[in-house]
């Protein structure tokens, strides 16, 4: 396989893949010569899962955990898309359009769309699933929909979003792929919509329907006959096998058991030599609009760590570089602040966190008043690695070792997830913590949250550090109603400036995944949330 930018066997360079230092932009993807060939109706594609998420609704639980199975069912208003002037494919809606004042929205909807229970699908499902559920009760819509006050349905296939204030319309069309899956009214109206049973097998408009699941082994989605595409899905079920195992992933692959593991379900230690496999492909293209980011939470209600010279000394006492190489083996690029770098749009290549300087982090050290005793401490610290991830948990024990190099003593707490999410976004009992946020497109889409002063206890993946900045606060509020695109790209590079001087959080990698899969795997990695996009025009070769 001479696919350019896929990995095989020894001759790979993952500098290579990080094009242009950004984030896996332009990296690899299928050959021409198999892209080129007439897609075959029919087969069944066996995938790796790590986890069985409880509830699969993607319109209250935006992650990618439950799109990575619920997006084949469930359908947003659009999608993301590569080459596109506005980055979006439509799906449930034709087209949108903002008003110039901010104050609403208008989608035209898709005709001849049915549910998979036979009913039709029309703007009152979109009014009742924006209104209820994305303004209501899903995690990030909660922001984004704050002040939408109401959804008008002049006829069955228009929907007009209505605003108590202005509203950015190059943020709700930022959030279309990710904050818009919408849900059947008839089934959702007047239950409990947190505890109706279609959130554990969901009835969509999707191209695959829910077929079963058995816990701890499989489950099972199967082929729409009436998808509004025609011709499409082209699979006839998609099973998903759990893994829970993510080194199992790599021999069931190499065994034929299963023909596609995303989400990076093969280690990175394991690609060098799953690459040289005939018939496997590994392919990091197909997560540009998923960019995970590591970073540094700070609780700055410990006095040491509200003064800033401190923050500054932890960030130059991290070899960014370094953890790069070691902890992402190349599968990853170094931050410069709370905009990834493979965002064009809003990204200030201009705003950089301070960068590794071991020197400088014992001057500034020293300055704050915190001089090394004679055990060679300046103070102590808790440390908690959030769980996610194995990258998270290698870097906690990397971070010890740095910060020990500069004098401040880290202890380790390793907790499970519940545990972590409890002691960091709820009791605050932590000094430092790893995270992994995602950013989804827009920095008022998950990333804002991190650093806004004010947000009560209790809410995961936010400011639970304490940190308060009104000048911060103040470009947040602002840009939130700033209609005017290139003005809100401005105050959003004016975000990152402040960000990166007063380091509410500490900013240090940004990286994509891989997906592992079978030659026979076609019409993969084709937009930038493939893995958790619909798969219809997926398809297997004989």
């Amino acid at each position: 396989m001479n696919d350019v930018g896929s990995i095989r066997g020894g001759s790979w360079s993952r500098r290579a893949l990080l094009a242009g230092g950004a984030a896996f932009a332009g990296a690899a993807t299928w050959p021409r010569s198999l892209l080129a060939q007439t897609p075959r109706s029919g087969g069944r594609l066996v995938v790796a899962a790590d986890s069985e998420p409880r509830n699969l609704n993607p319109a209250i639980v935006a992650s990618n955990g439950v799109f990575f199975v619920s997006s084949k069912i469930v359908e947003p208003l659009a999608e993301a898309a590569f080459e596109t002037p506005d980055g979006l494919s439509p799906r449930l809606a034709l087209s949108w359009k903002g008003s110039p004042d901010g104050l609403s929205a208008t989608f035209a909807l898709r005709p001849n769309v049915t549910w998979h229970d036979g009913k039709p699908f029309t703007s009152a499902d979109v009014a009742f699933s924006a209104m209820e559920v994305w303004k209501k009760l899903q995690n990030l819509g909660r922001l984004v929909f704050a002040d939408l006050e109401a959804v008008d349905t002049p006829d069955p296939l228009t929907a007009v979003f209505r605003f108590s204030k202005p509203t950015p319309f190059q943020l709700i069309r930022n959030a279309l792929p990710a904050l818009t899956a919408v849900l059947p009214k008839h089934l959702y109206e007047g239950t409990d919509i947190n505890a109706n049973k279609a959130n554990a097998a969901p009835i969509g408009t999707g191209p695959f329907r829910w077929g079963e699941s058995r816990p701890g082994e499989y489950t099972r989605l199967v082929r729409n006959p009436t998808y509004w595409s025609p011709g499409q899905p082209l699979l006839d079920e998609i099973i998903y096998r759990v893994l829970p195992d993510r080194a199992a992933a790599a021999g069931a692959l190499e065994s034929g058991e299963i023909q596609l593991a995303a989400f990076s379900m093969v280690p990175l230690a394991d690609l060098g030599r799953i690459a040289a496999v005939p018939g496997l492909a590994v392919v990091t293209r197909g997560y540009e609009a998923l960019t995970y980011q590591l970073v540094v939470e700070i609780n700055h209600r410990k006095p040491e760590l509200s003064d800033p010279r401190v923050r500054r000394a932890i960030s130059h006492a991290i070899d960014r570089d370094f953890v790069v190489r070691t902890v992402f083996l190349g599968f990853a690029a170094t931050s410069s602040g709370p905009v990834p770098r493979n965002d064009p749009q809003f990204h200030d290549a201009t705003a950089q966190v301070p960068s590794f300087d071991p020197a400088r982090a014992n001057a500034l050290l020293d300055e704050a008043g915190f001089r090394r005793g004679a055990n060679g401490v300046r103070f102590k610290l808790r440390l908690l690695p959030a769980p996610f991830f194995n990258e998270t948990r290698q870097f906690g024990s990397y971070l010890r070792q740095a910060l020990a190099a500069v004098g401040i003593d880290a202890e380790l707490v390793n907790n499970d997830t519940a545990a972590h999410l409890k002691a960091v976004y709820t009791d605050h009992a932590f000094d430092l913590a790893v995270g992994s946020p995602v950013y989804r497109g827009d920095p008022a889409i998950s990333t804002t949250i991190l650093v806004q002063g004010g947000l009560p206890a209790g809410v995961p993946f936010s400011n639970q550090g304490g940190f308060r900045s009104a000048e911060l606060d103040a470009v947040i509020a602002q840009a939130a109603t700033t209609i005017d695109d290139a003005q809100r790209t401005a105050l959003y590079r004016d975000f990152q400036r402040l960000v990166v001087t007063d380091l509410p959080l500490i900013n240090v990698a940004e990286w994509g995944f891989t997906t592992v899969a079978s030659n026979k795997v076609r019409n993969a990695a084709n937009n930038p949330r493939w893995a958790v996009s619909n798969w219809a025009d997926l398809w297997l070769a004989p």
